[in-house]
């Protein structure tokens, strides 16, 4: 069984039933087009029609001293600077698709950009689900029980993120082509845990309400052990595998990734996936030297490579550093080291040959 260690693609490609999500974005103008000389560049199916896009990514875009509402409101990007993102982002069509994880001000404005400026880039667009279950003694840095009033008031929270979820995706259905309710809600170490049968009821909610495919983003291992009765309600899966955080060295970091999606297969044989979020961050304090940024350019080159062979949507996480994220007090952590692009949006060692002019 641990071939897949040795050649993953092999060992995967003729059993996964994968989703290939918009990866194709409408033609720009010729000012945004990829050079024809760049042999790597995204190909054109002819004038007018569709062109295809290198890469998919997460994207939130909140730079020092943002954040989202952690309990005492949002400081959101301003329209420039999310402006600003989406421009680098979709220069020579390197991403046409990115993953939002709300709906809410700042996942509106950033629909609203990509639709006024015509921007060549679709949205999976995310509802975020607040707990409804403390789960302390699950999370190893919940250090206490969730207070039942605030988890009442996360039922009601998360109904209304469901609504504006809905909106949202009626209203741009034009850039939004899938939504995922809810994001590592299930896993059994998470901190805003929700019950699986209240996600189902949210997600036939979702499902009766848009045109747009529907799914849920969780960790590879709850979806191969407890995914069956959720996967059935969707229209595809949304797994997570991290290398990194399984203690894996770079040189294992494939195999264990396609591992993990043949586990999902074996757990739900039939079922179509994606992958919605891999990553490796280049400053951590929890990794020591495997945290680099020669380190993230080759995971980042060997698993879209992979994925694209395969024929499955792969998202990286994600697209900029973001210095809210984690231990406030740790500014090495590597929850806040995992983009492609520093908090500055200079381009780290692997983008840096796509984005030379931004170095």
């Amino acid at each position: 069984m641990m071939c897949a260690l040795k050649s993953p693609i092999a060992f995967a490609s003729a059993a996964i039933t994968a989703v290939a999500l918009l990866v194709t974005v409408p033609s720009p103008s010729a000012a945004e087009k990829p050079s024809t000389t760049d042999p790597e560049s995204a190909h054109s199916a002819g004038a007018g029609e569709q062109i295809r896009s290198r890469y998919a990514v997460a994207y939130s875009g909140y730079r020092a001293g943002q954040h989202p509402d952690r309990g005492d409101g949002a400081v959101n990007p301003s329209d420039e600077q999310i402006l600003e993102d989406l421009r680098i982002l979709t220069h020579n069509l390197n991403f046409g698709l990115i993953r939002l994880y709300d709906s809410g001000e700042n996942a509106r404005t950033v629909l609203r950009l990509i639709r006024e400026h015509q921007l060549p880039l679709r949205v999976m667009l995310g509802i975020w689900l607040s707990a409804e279950i403390s789960n302390h003694q699950g999370c190893p840095w919940l250090d206490e029980r969730i207070p039942d009033e605030t988890l009442e008031k996360n039922k009601e929270e998360n109904k209304k993120e469901v609504e504006r979820g809905i909106k949202l995706a009626n209203e741009f259905e034009d850039v939004v082509i899938a939504v995922s309710v809810g994001n590592e809600a299930l896993v059994s170490w998470t901190d805003h845990k929700v019950d699986v049968d209240r996600v189902i009821k949210y997600v036939k909610k979702v499902k009766r309400s848009i045109s747009q495919k529907v799914t849920v983003a969780d960790n590879f291992d709850w979806w191969a052990h407890s995914g069956k009765p959720l996967a059935r309600e969707l229209d595809f899966i949304t797994v997570h595998s991290y290398a990194m955080w399984a203690d894996r060295d770079i040189d294992d970091a494939l195999g264990f990734t396609a591992s993990n999606i043949e586990a999902v297969r074996k757990g739900l044989p039939g079922v179509e996936l994606i992958i919605g979020e891999v990553g490796w961050a280049t400053t951590a304090s929890e990794f020591g030297e495997r945290a680099s940024e020669e380190n993230q350019r080759r995971y980042f080159k060997e698993v879209t490579e992979w994925a694209a062979k395969l024929g499955v949507t792969l998202f990286w996480f994600e697209a900029f550093d973001e210095d809210w994220k984690g231990d406030p007090n740790n500014p090495d952590g590597a929850e806040k080291h995992f983009g492609l692009f520093t908090i500055d949006r200079k381009p780290k060692l692997v983008m840096q040959e796509l984005y030379p002019e931004l170095k």
